[in-house]
């Protein structure tokens, strides 16, 4: 009996011995206090690119020219008008044929969510190269998607989500960009030149939002209208030489939001309508008051926006959030110095049309919605509401169609939506019902969040790392 006890010690102390052993052998790292010498770097301080300065628009790599007669323009976030329709005269296909849609070209992008815009057979989109760190202005060929040239700068972004989530505006002489760390960059939209810089976190102590920016840039005339937070509300910048023309100030230092400007006209008065965290409000855009506040609405400050405000006419504006925010309908009253903001109704998700990151379409007498995934028994529905009552939804694309937090458009009198996957649907309204045509998964992806861009005939659609160009001509 006494000797089998030996035995068992023995044993137990070998194998305490053991694990012993193994655990100095698995944590003792000999080389740990050795670092490696690297030329030119040995006995300098570390250097990051969160540290670095940001120098925007330093760097220009050119590779091609091509000639094109494309005329089609969507030269900004939702379009030439603001509302997310195409109304070029082109016949687009109301089904895919055998193999689904023609795939004229794709380009691989850094994770993000960032869209392109078109101008005259250019498609310019802003791309963040996580490899070498770096905010990048790339322009492709709509035609043939050759890059022709691209225009980038370092600076560092943490992958929040993604990285880059905006889409350029353009005119016949500029490319505007906001990059996901608020660098705004402005470049001649044929060669690429760069115009200037201006740096919102340093400019105005802007606050970067939380998934970075996702506020689209805004081309009016020959300015740039940007929302900045921090030092100022919206700031307007001459296209040509940078100056700063005016600003707004911002005296309860309301924040930039993912929501993007959206120009309206109300009683001959043009305004910027913008929805900062902190509340909603619209700002004179021309005249002896240009930059000046006109009405704010408080009532709706979410801590998350995405969406950007869409005017139903009539003074009526809509606005919506995600994470349980609903949607609030107002109305704006007045003119000259004295208006006012008053809400008509203000709901919870499951009480009526809202959207958590796309911003629904005014269309056909009716505005068009994705619903959020809190929305209820619709959740997910592309839905339908009269633009005087939101919280009463007339029609929806059926249960059994659901979609995710991906894009809508209109073009040729239909719907062209994108699921999270990267799957195309084709759905028409015929005035008494939202009808789906077809579907068909275009990109075997994730996360295809990114607004959809359609010009001559050609949509681009994109997921978390891929662009494809689709030929949806209808006799092509």
């Amino acid at each position: 009996m006494f000797e089998k006890k030996v035995v068992r010690l023995i044993i137990l102390i070998f194998a305490l011995i053991s694990v012993i052993v193994f655990l100095i052998w698995f944590l003792y790292n000999p080389v740990d206090h050795l670092s490696v010498s690297l030329p030119g770097l040995d006995n300098r301080p570390p250097r990051t690119a969160d540290t670095a300065a940001v120098v925007i628009g330093e760097k220009f790599n050119y590779y091609a020219t091509e000639e094109t007669n494309l005329k089609g323009k969507w030269p900004n976030f939702r379009g030439p008008d603001y509302d997310n329709i195409n109304k070029e005269k082109i016949p687009l296909i109301d089904k895919f044929p055998k193999g689904g849609p023609k795939v004229m070209w794709s380009v691989d992008l850094g994770e993000g969510h960032a869209a392109p815009a078109i101008y005259n057979g250019k498609v310019f989109v802003l791309d963040y190269n996580e490899i070498k760190k770096a905010d990048a202005l790339r322009c492709f060929s709509l035609k043939t998607g050759t890059e022709l040239w691209k225009r980038w700068y370092n600076v560092h972004v943490k992958r929040n989500h993604g990285m880059s989530r905006t889409i350029p505006a353009v005119n016949d002489k500029y490319v505007v960009t906001i990059g996901p760390n608020c660098q705004v960059m402005c470049t001649g939209v044929d060669s690429g030149n760069f115009v200037w810089g201006i740096d919102l976190v340093k400019e105005y102590d802007t606050e970067v939002p939380f998934w970075h920016t996702g506020q689209c840039p805004l081309i009016d005339s020959n300015r740039a209208i940007i929302a900045t937070g921090g030092k100022a509300l919206l700031i307007a910048v001459d296209l040509k030489t940078g100056k700063v023309v005016w600003e707004t100030p911002n005296p309860e230092a309301w924040k930039m939001s993912h929501s993007s400007i959206v120009p309206i006209t109300y009683k001959n008065k043009k305004m910027y309508v913008y929805a900062s965290l902190g509340g909603v409000f619209g700002v004179s855009a021309y005249g002896s008051d240009a930059g000046k506040v006109l009405w704010q609405l408080k009532e709706f400050a979410p801590s998350v926006i995405a969406p950007s405000p869409v005017y139903l006419g009539d003074g009526r504006i809509f606005i919506t959030a995600g994470y349980g925010e609903g949607g609030t309908l107002f109305q704006i009253s007045g003119n000259g110095n004295n208006y006012t903001a008053k809400v008509l109704q203000k709901y919870l998700p499951k009480d009526g049309v809202c959207s958590e990151q796309q911003t629904p379409i005014l269309y056909k007498g009716y505005m068009f919605a994705i619903l959020p995934k809190d929305a209820g028994g619709n959740r997910n529905q592309l839905v339908a509401c009269k633009p005087n009552d939101t919280k009463n939804i007339l029609f929806t694309a059926g249960k059994d169609v659901r979609f995710g937090l991906g894009p809508y458009i209109v073009a040729d009198d239909k719907f062209y939506i994108v699921d999270d996957d990267g799957t195309l649907t084709i759905a028409k309204f015929n005035g008494t019902a939202i009808n789906v045509l077809d579907k068909y998964r275009v990109i075997e992806g994730q996360d295809a969040w990114g607004p959809i861009a359609i010009a001559d005939g050609r949509l681009i659609m994109r997921d978390s790392k891929k662009m494809v160009c689709l030929d949806i001509r209808k006799n092509n």
